[in-house]
């Protein structure tokens, strides 16, 4: 057996001890009371990039998508399969999460492909759902860039939900636009203030 599988068999009897055995577990506490987490995480399905391990949460913190690039779609309410789309319905009319993270990160294969696709370079579905983000950006070609580019597109499909805008408008849901950089280990946060990715303070928020 490989090393790998095997280590995942010792991290799950690791979670065993550490969420689920004894009379007061987090496990049993999360059964019986449900799921209640404030804040939802839109991530890519890159192995590098785990939110609850970068963000060092318990289960019941996060409610998390994670998908190819870690694109929202726009609204579309018709008879297609819209697996994000439903996530966010229940996160944010179910559960009533009050932060809604996009978290986009460097490096990512999504936006690679999606700069690199042609006719020579089919898929049955990556290229299709990374279309989603244009590249009509002049004088934009790094690959990172692009990803903090779609961060915000995703943002604006984001407004096109209804439910969502209301949210918003209610004060009751904010929007967070983050960037993970794989070789620093270090979130970026979008500020509207200075237009630009700004490192992530927690001490700052802390005191807010």
């Amino acid at each position: 057996m490989e090393k790998s599988f095997i280590n995942v068999l010792q991290g799950y009897q690791q979670f065993r001890r550490k969420y689920a055995l004894g009379d007061k577990s987090v496990m049993q506490y999360l059964s019986h009371y449900g799921q209640q987490p404030q804040i939802m995480v839109v991530a890519c399905c890159d192995s590098r990039v785990d939110p609850a391990l970068i963000l060092q949460c318990d289960p019941g913190d996060l409610f998390v998508v994670r998908n190819v690039a870690n694109i929202i779609p726009p609204y579309e309410k018709d008879e297609a399969h819209h697996g994000t789309s439903a996530a966010l319905e229940f996160g944010i009319r179910s559960l009533n999460v009050e932060h809604l993270i996009l978290l986009g990160h460097s490096q990512c294969g999504g936006i690679q492909a999606l700069l690199n696709s042609n006719e020579s370079n089919k898929n049955d579905f990556i290229n299709n759902w990374v279309a989603l983000i244009k590249t009509d950006h002049c004088g934009v070609h790094d690959s990172d860039d692009y990803a903090k580019l779609a961060l915000h597109q995703s943002y604006q499909h984001c407004l096109t939900f209804p439910w969502i805008n209301e949210k918003i408008m209610q004060k009751k849901l904010t929007i967070h636009l983050w960037f993970f950089d794989i070789k620093m280990g270090q979130i970026f946060t979008y500020s509207d203030a200075q237009g630009e990715y700004k490192p992530l303070d927690s001490d700052e928020w802390s005191r807010s």
